[in-house]
């Protein structure tokens, strides 16, 4: 006999997408064990019975997954023994799919942010748990203390609270900080905050201590910019703008000296509430020194110094004289220079008149002695063919002196530069030569054809005849041809440096496909980094993460190809996954997917359609059909036929066995009674809907008409005129 049905049917644990039900066993089992249950749901908005489970039940409970957020189900379930499926249970109530929601948590860390006489400024932070849905508001509420704070001390006992009163609307404020105005001076209060949602008001949190309105009084600060901390250095000739934000209550005075005297006369300060401002145009050496900021109010002083080096020519070279002549060289001595104009001494730039031209020649351009040898001379050259010599200085700001003199630029550079210059990514490297030519060249750099400009990392530290360029933490978009142009009247001159620099790979190229996804794999296939940072790519990392998680998990970490099948995912989880290549000097900036939900990439088979019920029987029909218009996109593994009785509600499933053919013989029927049938195809996801249920069907034998009957003609005896017919009924019926 069929199982008895199952009892006590419950729902527990409600998400947005899955219910838990929990069963006991029938009283009765048919006297056959029970092998499995089969779990339906019915969606409220359908019409139909859904089956919840493909593998066999054998727990009394079950884990209902698919279903659709907001919508409403009822559940039953039915117990099957080898005889068949048992009458189901009495359906649950309807249920819907929403993951619990409740009040929120308190806001987190409240406190007092500013105060005047008649406001108090408060600020929040959202709650830990917004009780599963979104946070609609926030309410502060104050009350008064009993007693009045003595102004002076601006703080007050705790005191019993009489009545809360609602500072925001009844809705409540978005914003997590908020201005309680119009409250009374030197009044004490107490403020709390609580949260909203749609279902309720949450708990509230207390911002700590008693607040009384009344200014704020702060000591002076001076928020003085790191870059202002060093050595402020500025070419002569250039403006000096000194910028400092300020704080404190109330406004302080501000006052600027320079070496603890007044500034001159053409420096122009700006004050504000919020800033200070020091511009000096025109610097010379004489601006340079120690520049004081103070700031006073009521609540203390503070002040700061900032050194300012103003880099100008240095004064000529002194004692300059004629160490030693011999009849092919002269030898130069001098002293440095009294002025160095801020700073250091560069070189010396040694210079040559012949007596009969009125202009110098260079004779060496980067002399860092006191003294020189200037050769070959004419010996014994004529009295009117003497020469002049002249000694010009240099420092970072220029030098003393110029020459004119049409000479084609040359340069002079480091022998390492004529080769590909290494450099690790993260070091700082500098291009240099020495430059010449009268007039002086002008000086261009370039690199990969396009001019080069200052920036926050590389610098041009171009002198008249020394050129340079400086670029910190080196990167690899650093690399490349940089090129130094030289022109003057005479010609020009191109110097060549090639640079490499070594640093981790360029992003991978994308997109980052997400292939082959199924229940619990996928593939990723992406495009190699455009530039492998000078370094072969030796590898590739591949992380994954859950979009509800923050944090990424490594899936491989020696991957060597450009595709990787990603496995042990969860069915169901939607995930992010990012790919960084790697060489021997570092791992890549990641290129990630998009999010990517694993599930199967089939659906469920479309209806069949019944074609014939032919041979009919007193126990038995055969059914035929035709496969589904679409597979689910999975090859069709199995169908089931399922009959039921005129005189009965329920469908019962015929085949046991896997069908894989178009036709079935329906065997066990009730002589007399009538059947209707249907279909239903299943792929590698499940069982599809059923096709249209067939017409009603009789289950008896086939019965046909008769035929005609057959007949004799025969004589009896002492009958002599008279005949006898005998009619003889012949089975006309076909065996």
């Amino acid at each position: 006999m069929l199982p008895g049905s199952p009892k006590n049917l419950e729902v527990s644990n409600i998400k947005k997408d899955s219910m838990v039900l929990t069963w006991e066993a029938p009283s009765e089992d048919g006297g056959s064990p029970v092998t499995g249950y089969i779990i339906e749901k019915h969606d409220k908005e359908g019409v139909r019975w859904t089956r919840c489970n493909r593998q066999t039940v054998t727990d009394l409970s079950f884990k209902v997954k698919g279903l659709l957020e907001s919508h409403n189900y009822e559940f039953r379930v039915a117990a099957e023994n080898s005889v068949g499926v048992g009458e189901p249970s009495s359906p649950t109530v309807f249920y819907k799919a929403l993951d619990p929601i409740f009040r929120p948590g308190p806001p987190h860390n409240p406190r007092v942010t500013d105060t005047t006489r008649t406001s108090v400024f408060l600020s929040w932070g959202k709650p830990i748990s917004d009780g599963g849905c979104e946070i609609q508001g926030y309410i502060v509420e104050c009350c008064t203390t009993t007693a009045e704070a003595p102004a002076a001390e601006g703080a007050a006992t705790d005191t019993v609270v009489e009545e809360w009163i609602m500072c925001t609307p009844a809705t409540g404020v978005k914003k997590t900080k908020f201005e309680v105005a119009n409250l009374k001076e030197n009044q004490a209060y107490k403020f709390r905050v609580c949260a909203i949602n749609k279902v309720g008001v949450g708990e509230h949190a207390d911002v700590a201590g008693i607040v009384v309105a009344t200014d704020r009084a702060d000591e002076p600060d001076l928020d003085i910019d790191p870059e202002l901390r060093k050595i402020v250095t500025i070419k002569a000739g250039a403006s000096l703008r000194l910028f400092i934000p300020i704080k404190g209550r109330p406004t302080p005075t501000i006052k600027w000296d320079k070496d603890e005297a007044p500034l001159k006369e053409s420096a122009q300060v700006e004050i504000t509430s919020s800033y200070t401002l020091l511009v000096i145009d025109k610097m010379s050496r004489n601006d340079s020194g120690k520049y004081t900021v103070s700031a006073e109010n009521s609540s203390g002083t503070k002040s700061a110094l900032v050194v300012v080096r103003v880099l100008d020519t240095p004064s000529a070279p002194v004692n300059l004289k004629v160490k030693e002549i011999t009849n092919q060289s002269v030898t130069l001595e001098w002293e440095p220079p009294l002025l160095d104009g801020g700073s250091k001494i560069k070189n010396y730039i040694v210079e040559k008149r012949e007596s009969t031209r009125k202009t110098f020649a260079a004779v060496v351009t980067n002399c860092h002695a006191l003294s020189w040898q200037i050769e070959p001379l004419q010996e014994e050259a004529a009295g009117d063919d003497g020469g002049m010599y002249s000694i010009n200085v240099a420092n970072s700001a220029g030098k003393k002196d110029t020459t004119i003199e049409v000479i084609a630029p040359k340069f002079s550079i480091d022998p390492a530069f004529t080769k590909t210059i290494i450099v690790n990514a993260g070091e700082t490297f500098k291009l240099d030569a020495d430059v010449r030519g009268k007039p002086l060249p002008t000086i261009q750099w370039f690199k990969d054809d396009k001019p080069v400009e200052n920036t926050l990392r590389l610098e041009i530290r171009n002198t008249e005849n020394h050129a340079m360029i400086v670029i910190k933490d080196s990167i690899r978009v650093d690399g490349g041809t940089y090129t130094l142009q030289l022109k003057n009247e005479a010609g020009s001159e191109t110097v060549p440096f090639k640079v490499l620099v070594l640093d981790k790979p360029s992003p991978c190229e994308g997109p980052l496909h997400v292939t082959g996804v199924a229940e619990d794999r996928c593939t990723l296939v992406w495009h190699p980094p455009l530039h492998d940072g000078g370094s072969p790519i030796t590898h590739y990392i591949i992380e994954r993460r859950e979009t509800s998680r923050l944090a990424w998990t490594v899936v491989s970490s020696n991957c060597g190809i450009t595709c990787y099948k990603v496995t042990k995912l969860l069915e169901g989880d939607e995930y992010m996954f990012r790919v960084m290549a790697v060489n021997s000097h570092g791992v890549s900036e990641p290129l990630e997917s998009g999010a990517v939900i694993m599930k199967t990439p089939f659906v469920l088979p479309g209806p069949p359609h019944i074609e014939d019920v032919s041979n009919i029987a007193h126990d038995g029909m055969t059914i035929s059909w035709s496969a589904p218009e679409t597979d689910g996109g999975s090859e069709i593994t199995n169908y089931i036929i399922e009959k039921k009785d005129r005189t009965g509600i329920k469908w019962t499933r015929c085949n046991r066995q896997k069908v894989t053919d178009l036709s079935f013989r329906v065997t066990g029927l009730t002589t007399g009674h009538e059947y209707e049938f249907r279909v239903a195809a299943e792929n590698i996801v499940g069982v599809g809907e059923p096709s249209l249920a067939s017409s009603y069907y009789k289950a008896c034998d086939p019965k046909y008409k008769p035929g005609a009957p057959g007949y004799r003609v025969s004589q009896s005896a002492g009958m002599s005129q008279s005949m006898m017919v005998e009619t003889l009924w012949l089975d006309t019926i076909s065996r």
